[in-house]
């Protein structure tokens, strides 16, 4: 597989921490990279919609598993079952900047499951959007403002 990967996806997934994973690797396997975001958007969408502190709450302890390991739940599911008849071999380990998302993310989950349990929906639904847009725009686009915050923390603003 010959693919080549943009300049401004490289720049992106560097922001992600991905400075050290080569451009072949990541031309083959950046859509699959993102199967985790995409997951956790769609259900913080589907829990946000239906104000269900529920659907919000099972989704936590697949978000701290992004942030307390660097093998994603989700990415455990392309690695075992889609990587091996693809041939594209694991997942690259995720970087401390998308720990520090899925971490950020689970504290934003239990918040908004917590103001649509206490009745708060109007509070529950803003934070569900916000959730599900910063979640989404890195499924769609791999701009994680939260890896941004990360690296202007704790790199002096610099993605490596």
């Amino acid at each position: 597989m010959n693919a080549v990967i943009d300049p401004t996806t490289r720049h992106r997934l560097n922001v992600q921490g991905m400075g050290g994973v080569s451009d072949a690797k990541l031309a083959e396997i950046a859509p699959w990279q993102r199967m985790a975001w995409y997951v956790c958007a769609t259900l913080a969408a589907t829990g946000t919609a239906l104000a269900s502190p529920v659907l919000l709450f099972l989704l936590v302890p697949i978000s701290l598993g992004g942030a307390l390991s660097n093998v994603h739940p989700v990415d455990r599911i392309y690695n075992r079952f889609i990587a091996p008849r693809r041939g594209t071999g694991p997942l690259p380990l995720r970087t401390p900047q998308t720990r520090f998302a899925c971490g950020l993310g689970t504290v934003w989950l239990i918040v908004t499951a917590l103001m649509f349990q206490g009745g708060a929906k109007v509070a529950g639904y803003i934070l569900g959007a916000g959730l599900t847009f910063v979640a989404g725009l890195v499924a769609t686009t791999d701009i994680c403002i939260p890896s941004m915050i990360y690296n202007a923390l704790f790199k002096g603003g610099q993605p490596k």
